[in-house]
């Protein structure tokens, strides 16, 4: 007897279709054959799931079983083919009736006492079932708040296989899964109104927070570089809904969401200097999504920039641009979402100090080059905006002068959002940092004056096309948080004075 469920396989951050049939014959000597692509957690699913039914109360006689999984030139990872194989194996052997598995999707890990496991992806596998009108997917109970994210198709979490079983053949019924909310907005513990000066340091994270712009941050140690890129997540707006589905897919498929549900604030992704390109990036055996794609719609901090291996940062450059990662080895070719906001930290040189008149600088020149040299053109050119940090004094520190909250720049930011949402609506932009083309041209027009102002700006500082298309988003930003329709030659003055590294001025 042929029996047929569907289940899924995770590609990227997706999943697709897997039919997995299963063939039972009583006749000719006992064998267990699986074909279709699998890898090794698949095919080591035998003892597992063999044994699950048997210490479920299982009895499966003994016959030849051939098991395929459907499309076959597709490769299948991972053990979330036990459930939906345990299943097909008490139907094929009449067990439990074949129409009960019929419109369902199943998605589980089995251990040797028959109790279901998480397994990665239950979101995406949950959205594909939506898709295929399934009447309704089977997972783990560490799975169920995840996907039942996935409105509008019906979750259940047995906790057993035996309790799955018995839920398909009608002798218990189980309820539908709730949808959960991963964390609450609420009051962040890091506000900006604890930094003490460093006014301009905090206007460029306002313009860069409403406009998703990359930014770095240079000064000497001690300054405030990592204190205020810390306190970015408290003026960013909170995620749409689209967004947060978005990112709870890639946490799901690395293994990283612990049971929560929907993740409503941004990410904020802090990788060590010393991680690879591939922890950066993405990839592995088996692929796994990076530190760009874990970041996406939300901040990727960099710390002591220059400190990272010169291939690792080159490979930022990619996704920077198009907001997606593209990986290609040998074995698999996959792609993952990677729309992320840069934000990075540096001293002026090896010793920190150029910048600080309280401090000698003990650097020569060309340990200073060195230094600069680690970072190439292509990627600074990347970043919409280099803001010097510079030393804070004594007098600043014991300042009482009340500053703005997170709160207060997170009404600021949002409000700039929402112009940028309504004047984008129905364009595949969302953000002034997506602007180009003839879309920077229709909405960053210049008048004679500001023409003639930022051509001078880009001839004195040698600017390249990409410099000068993101001078033009910044102004763009900075206009829009003060509710202006034009660009002013203040505007763009403001946002040419946001790139000191293109100025000489460090």
């Amino acid at each position: 007897m042929v029996v047929q469920l569907a289940c899924g396989a995770i590609q990227g951050v997706d999943a697709f279709r897997v039919d997995l049939e299963v063939d039972y014959s009583r006749q000719g000597m006992p064998s267990f054959v699986m074909v279709g692509l699998a890898e090794g957690a698949v095919r080591e699913s035998r003892e597992r799931v063999l044994k699950a039914l048997q210490n479920s109360g299982f009895r499966l006689p003994p016959g030849r079983i051939t098991v395929n999984l459907a499309p076959a030139d597709r490769r299948k990872e991972g053990s979330a083919y036990d459930l939906p194989l345990a299943l097909g194996l008490l139907a094929a052997s009449g067990t439990l009736p074949a129409e009960a598995l019929q419109g369902w999707f199943f998605a589980a890990e089995l251990s040797l006492d028959g109790r279901l496991k998480a397994v990665p992806g239950a979101l995406s596998l949950a959205l594909l079932a939506r898709e295929e009108k399934a009447r309704g997917v089977l997972v783990a109970p560490e799975n169920g708040a995840e996907a039942a994210l996935a409105e509008g198709v019906s979750v259940f979490a047995p906790r057993t296989l035996a309790e799955a079983a018995a839920f398909l053949a009608g002798r218990t019924e189980l309820v539908p899964v709730e949808a959960s909310c991963a964390e609450e907005e609420g009051n962040f513990v890091l506000d900006l109104s604890d930094v003490k000066g460093q006014e301009k340091a905090k206007r460029a994270m306002e313009v860069a927070a409403a406009g998703a712009h990359n930014l770095l941050f240079i000064g000497p140690p001690g300054s405030g570089k990592t204190m205020l890129a810390r306190r970015m997540s408290g003026i960013l707006p909170p995620l749409s809904l689209e967004e947060s589905l978005e990112v709870t897919k890639i946490y799901s498929v690395a293994r990283m969401l612990d049971g929560k549900g929907l993740i409503v604030e941004r990410p904020f992704r802090t990788p060590h200097h010393s991680d690879s390109s591939v922890s950066l990036i993405g990839g592995g055996v088996p692929p796994h999504p990076g530190e760009v794609s874990l970041a996406h719609r939300g901040v990727l901090f960099l710390d002591e920039l220059p400190e990272f291996q010169r291939q690792a940062l080159e490979v930022l450059r990619q996704p920077l641009e198009q907001g997606r990662v593209f990986i290609s080895r040998a074995a698999y070719a996959v792609s993952y979402p990677a729309d992320f906001m840069l934000l990075a930290a540096m001293n002026p040189c090896p010793c920190g100090y150029s910048t600080d008149a309280r401090h000698e600088c003990t650097c020569t020149a060309q340990a200073k080059a060195r230094y600069r040299a680690r970072l190439s053109g292509p990627l600074l050119d990347r970043i919409d905006m280099h803001v010097e940090v510079p030393a804070v004094s004594y007098e600043e520190i014991r300042s009482r002068r009340p500053a703005d909250s997170s709160a207060h720049v997170r009404e600021r930011v949002m409000r700039a959002r929402d112009i940028q949402t309504e004047r984008y609506r129905g364009t595949n932009c969302r953000t002034n940092a997506d602007l180009s083309g003839r879309m920077l041209e229709e909405y960053c027009r210049l008048g004679e004056a500001e023409h003639e102002f930022l051509g001078n700006a880009v001839n004195a500082l040698a600017l390249s096309a990409r410099a000068y298309t993101r001078i033009l988003r910044v102004a763009r930003t900075i206009a829009d948080l003060e509710g202006a329709e034009d660009l002013s030659l203040a505007h763009i003055a403001e946002a040419i004075s946001c790139r000191v590294l293109d100025r000489g001025q460090i």
